[in-house]
This record gives C-alpha cells, sequence and structure tokens, in this order.
C-alpha cells in the first residue's frame, strides 16, 4: 500500500501548466504548484521525456512561485506484521520513491523528504531525496527515479512527506518537477537467539 496520497499528480485541478490553489491530498505550505499534462509540450516534459514507465496523464510542478511546498501528515498503519512492536523493534522497512526532474540545462529542482516522528511529533529520522541535478539527467527536461530505503526508525508513529520545489536561476516558470512518489512498509523477520 502506497502511503503518499496522490503521489501521481492524478487528482484534483489541473492538467495545463497553471498554478493551481489546491492539490488532492496535500497541504500547500508555501507557493503554488502546478499539475502539468505531459501532453502540455512547450519544454514540459512529454511521455517522449525520461520518466516513469508507467507514468500517468499529469506530474507535479513548481509553478511560478520561487519556492513551492507541499506537506502530507501520514499516520503509520499499524496492522498485521507491521504493528508497534515491529517498528519498535526495528523489523519494519520503508522504501521512499520518487521521479524527480527539471527543465533542460536549468536547475531549478524538486526534493522529497520524509521525516519521521515519535507520538510527541518530535522527529527522530530524515530521508531526503534530490533535487536531481542538470548534469545528472545530461541537460535534459525530464525526470529521474530516486529511492531510499531503511528501517523505520523505532518509537515513529507519523512521517511528514515534504516536496519542495525551488526554481534556481531567471525566468518566471519553476521548473523543478515530480512524480511517482511512494512509501511503502515491510516488515522483516527478526533473528532467534
Amino acid at each position: 500500500m502506497n502511503l503518499v496520497v496522490n503521489g501521481d499528480a492524478e487528482r484534483g485541478p489541473g492538467g495545463n501548466a497553471e498554478p493551481v490553489g489546491t492539490v488532492a491530498g496535500w497541504r500547500i505550505a508555501q507557493g503554488a504548484p502546478a499539475l502539468v499534462g505531459y501532453t502540455v509540450g512547450g519544454g514540459y516534459p512529454t511521455a517522449a521525456d525520461p520518466g516513469p514507465a508507467r507514468r500517468g496523464s499529469r506530474f507535479f510542478s513548481g509553478g511560478n512561485s520561487p519556492r513551492t511546498a507541499l506537506v502530507q501528515d501520514i499516520r503509520l498503519p499499524f496492522f498485521g506484521p507491521v504493528g508497534r512492536a515491529a517498528v519498535d523493534a526495528g523489523r519494519v522497512r520503508y522504501r521512499l520513491t520518487a521521479w524527480l526532474g527539471g527543465y533542460a540545462g536549468q536547475e531549478d529542482g524538486a526534493r522529497l523528504s520524509a521525516e519521521f516522528r515519535d507520538r510527541a511529533g518530535t522527529p527522530v529520522a530524515l530521508s531526503v531525496l534530490g533535487p536531481v541535478t542538470a548534469a545528472e539527467r545530461g541537460a535534459r527536461t525530464g525526470l529521474l527515479e530516486r529511492t531510499a530505503s531503511a528501517a523505520v526508525p523505532p518509537g515513529a508513529r507519523t512521517v511528514r512527506v515534504l516536496l519542495v520545489f525551488t526554481r534556481s536561476g531567471g525566468g518566471t516558470s519553476n521548473d523543478g518537477y515530480a512524480d511517482g512518489m511512494s512509501m511503502h512498509l515491510t516488515a522483516t523477520r527478526g533473528h532467534d537467539k
């Protein structure tokens, strides 16, 4: 089960390159993002550019703001083998995945972070993906996959997912892009002594 709601930009308003005031599943903390269709063209990523193999019809961009930030606060789902005792014993792993990118040789970028918090809301661990640089993209418009995997920290009860788009240079568009964001939990077997 993907814990990130609407990590593929498929739900809610948008579809063109215009900024939106709401994004399904996310709280806009700063700026005004855009949910851009892969058919918009005009320099935005298309289905022919690097990106998820099974992409939907849209992706996230930073809109026209110098800095755009979207947030989700997720309660960890404790059921079956992924229970509190398993988390606290270090027997649950997470895998955080995102496709991140930008436009041509520009350094506008997107960063996805997952901050695990205990029941009091105190941060106990942080995982960060991106941004993907223009050099990593070969100065080509597109999105590249980034992943991180580790044990869910003992005591974690929630995770704050933060998606930040940053415009690095001139122009009016914030050409940081993101798509295919997910977080999955997996229980591991303990070792008997």
